[in-house]
């Protein structure tokens, strides 16, 4: 049986003033209804999220912050910085962790700039909500074996595609060099790439 993470309720104290701060960084408004004058409940969602957030009034019994390490997946870190930061979000220089591929809790170990090589799932920045909610960004440009299914390709946006292409078309450059020789069929060459590369696979040769 499939079991996808549908929802993650958030605890806010000030419902409107959390709604106009997530709105603000271009997440979608799905519901904002109340019963009575007790409890509302407020849905939004992250561009590209299949997964949504909700607070509101008797939603949630944490306390309001106490939402920590909330993590959203991107293909680009620096260009989501530049993103947020557009939009009115106060957030971290991207960083990396010291000792590993994940984070520690808060900012320990934390090492200002992208991972030095590059690594899928390397590369951090965070910021908090009105409340102190953390949310933290982590960028993937390749999953890790048996994370995708191999026979499905999905993109959750244009630029996200158009990451792939890019990483693909260096690939490729890469791939001619070697061989010497023009590849006339370099559409199939960048299909295979782009699926393998999501899939965690290793990528054509």
């Amino acid at each position: 049986m499939d079991m996808k993470l549908e929802l993650v309720v958030i605890p806010v104290s000030d419902v409107d003033r959390s709604k106009d701060f997530y709105k603000a960084l271009g997440w979608r408004l799905d519901a904002d209804i109340a019963t009575d004058a007790d409890f509302r409940v407020v849905q939004l969602t992250p561009p590209g999220s299949p997964a949504s957030v909700i607070f509101g009034t008797q939603v949630s019994s944490q306390s309001p912050g106490s939402a920590q390490g909330l993590h959203l997946i991107v293909s680009d870190i620096e260009a989501a910085h530049d993103e947020l930061t557009r939009l009115g979000a106060e957030v971290s220089d991207v960083f990396h962790d010291a000792g590993g591929v994940f984070h520690h809790a808060g900012t320990q170990g934390r090492v200002v700039g992208p991972d030095p090589e590059g690594r899928s799932y390397g590369s951090f920045l965070s910021f908090s909500d009105p409340d102190g909610n953390g949310w933290v960004l982590q960028e993937i440009t390749s999953r890790l074996p048996g994370r995708i299914d191999p026979t499905v390709t999905s993109f959750a946006s244009g630029a996200d595609l158009a990451g792939a292409l890019r990483r693909a078309a260096a690939a490729h450059g890469e791939h001619e060099a070697r061989t010497g020789a023009e590849d006339p069929d370099w559409p199939d060459w960048y299909a295979e790439y782009i699926v393998r590369e999501q899939a965690g696979i290793e990528p054509p040769s």
